[in-house]
């Protein structure tokens, strides 16, 4: 059984975050992205291949040229699981800013 592959695993990886953010400006050749990393080629076409599997980007054919554009609808799944604990980090902190600005106010020394 083959193992689906996710968002997260998408965005786990530093050079596949790095190949999100130059898509995402504009579309690229596989050339071009493969040029600006210091990694094989096969290594870019794995990159790439994982992040059209996770439907982060698609690729199409113009002439020789393989295009890589940014789909980044899914990044939502990731904003959505972020922002979960983000609020639940901002409730936490200032919950104790509360009580360090109560410790003042009761002049309680330590």
């Amino acid at each position: 059984m083959e193992a689906r592959r996710d968002v997260f695993q998408a965005i786990a990886d530093p050079t596949r975050r790095a190949i999100i953010g130059m898509i995402a400006k504009q579309p690229t050749n596989v050339n071009t992205i493969a040029d600006r990393f210091d990694v094989s080629r096969q290594a870019i076409s794995l990159h790439l291949k994982i992040l059209a599997e996770c439907g982060l980007l698609s690729m199409k054919q113009q002439g020789r040229e393989r295009i890589c554009e940014a789909r980044l609808e899914k990044l939502h799944e990731v904003n959505e699981w972020v922002t979960q604990y983000k609020q639940f980090w901002t409730q936490k902190l200032d919950a104790l800013e509360n009580y360090l600005n109560n410790l003042d106010n009761d002049d309680v020394t330590i």
